[in-house]
């Protein structure tokens, strides 16, 4: 609902740089967006001045030359459930103050007016030095999404040393317990996920978030809970500690995940494939021990059969959030069989081909990139495991490399044909595993 009551002239307009951008300058990030601010101004006006109106549920508008996105000051009303249930009021009698009061947290709610100064009224930039991330309002329960959107700002600005305040946290846990995160979008809380997962590039600071912290978070308030239960319940799970001296299953996802994040920034550069899917390798990471959550209690902590358990609780939340489906492939393939990759040298020949069968190493080998990484990713994201070796990694590489070598033209200038083409490549490419098994042995981890 949009409501004006302005009729002013076109004047010089009064506008302010305002949220991420302010934050930003202040921390001395790199600037990705601009977003202004106007007030004292109207629809009418900015319409008159060639502005280009974009904004449905409140007035945004593109700057007619530089497209830059500028808002008029506006207050919020909450008038239903979920993020999108506020009546907007925009008139030239809102003030920036009002505008700022609004906002989710105080290191966003600040503005800098054209001569650099820094408009503050909620001391944000005291938080901001403080390293706290601190809601404006009580109106912060208001709205679901923040809970989200505190939760990937804690996991971008994790290694600046933010922390959230106890007080927005109770908050968030309050919007928790309202019920009020079931009326998100599927695509919105996916948006935020994969935000959260992306961040952490190669090569600088700019984006390196820990996305772990985002599930941290969203444990800690309890809105895991009700966004992905089957992650949730991972924490509390006991793994043996021979393995896992870590033992709690939720940590041990965590630590995964830290390890993805590590992998594929360090192979990005000189992999276009892994750099392009990093997000996937991730979230597949998330994924991988989701059948521990249904373990039957008697049987920990071991978690026999724990890889086919997880498959549909990954069918689940890749239908319930609409994930892309190269993202539900992957994380399927390592679902099923990270443990096999572990075990890689104690497989025989054709258990190793049957695995490269049904992860399609044939006509997806860069996927199968995507798979070990995320598979070593799994080995190496456990208490004390972090700089173990992982010689599967090259055995494996090589039995795929030998094995796509097969080309069904040597059997064809043999005169086979159909089935017996078939057949007859299996063998060669069962052989050529052999041979790379019998050459790599040495390779074998030694018990520990």
């Amino acid at each position: 609902m949009l409501t004006s009551n302005s009729n002013s002239k076109n004047s010089q307009l009064n506008t302010f740089l305002v949220g991420g951008a302010v934050r930003d300058k202040l921390l001395n990030r790199p600037i990705k967006d601009k977003d202004y601010l106007v007030v004292g101004s109207s629809l009418e006006e900015m319409l008159n001045l060639g502005y280009q109106q974009v904004g449905k549920d409140f007035p945004v508008f593109l700057h007619p030359k530089t497209k830059a996105e500028y808002a008029l000051a506006r207050t919020e009303r909450k008038q239903g459930q979920g993020y999108t249930g506020f009546s907007c009021y925009f008139a030239p009698d809102v003030t920036i103050e009002q505008d700022l009061l609004r906002r989710d947290l105080t290191v966003n709610a600040m503005a800098m007016a054209d001569n650099g100064d820094i408009i503050d009224p909620y001391n944000g930039q005291k938080d901001l030095n403080d390293r706290i991330l601190r809601h404006v309002s009580d109106a912060f329960v208001e709205d679901p999404l923040r809970v989200l959107r505190v939760a990937r700002f804690a996991a971008r600005y994790h290694k600046y040393g933010f922390t959230i305040a106890n007080e927005t946290l109770i908050l968030m846990q309050t919007i928790s317990g309202s019920g009020e995160l079931k009326s998100l979008t599927p695509e919105r809380v996916w948006q935020e996920m994969q935000l959260s997962l992306a961040d952490g590039g190669a090569n600088s600071d700019i984006n390196s978030g820990n996305p772990e912290v985002f599930f941290q978070v969203l444990q800690q308030c309890n809105a895991l809970e009700e966004l992905w239960p089957e992650l949730s319940a991972l924490w509390g799970i006991p793994n043996p500690v021979l393995w896992h001296p870590e033992i709690c299953s939720g940590l041990h996802t965590m630590m995964v995940l830290q390890q993805a994040v590590l992998l594929t920034q360090n192979t990005s550069l000189h992999n276009a494939s892994l750099h392009e899917n990093k997000t996937a390798i991730r979230f597949a990471a998330l994924c991988h021990d989701l059948g521990k959550g249904i373990t039957e209690t008697h049987l920990l902590p071991s978690h026999k059969g724990h890889e086919k358990a997880g498959l549909p609780l990954v069918e689940k939340i890749c239908l319930q959030l609409k994930v892309p489906t190269h993202y539900k492939q992957l994380a399927l393939k390592v679902c099923e069989f990270h443990l096999h990759c572990h075990k890689a040298f104690e497989l025989k020949a054709s258990t190793m081909l049957k695995m490269f069968n049904q992860l399609d190493i044939w006509r997806k080998p860069e996927e199968f990139d995507c798979f070990l990484m995320a598979c070593k990713a799994d080995f190496l994201g456990r208490l004390g495991f972090e700089n173990r070796p992982y010689p599967q990694e090259e055995y494996l590489k090589a039995a795929v490399k030998a094995a796509r070598k097969v080309s069904a033209k040597t059997f064809v200038e043999q005169g086979l044909k159909g089935v017996a083409i078939k057949e007859a490549m299996a063998k060669a490419r069962l052989k050529a595993i052999e041979e790379v098994k019998i050459n790599h042995q040495h390779l074998a981890p030694k018990p520990h």
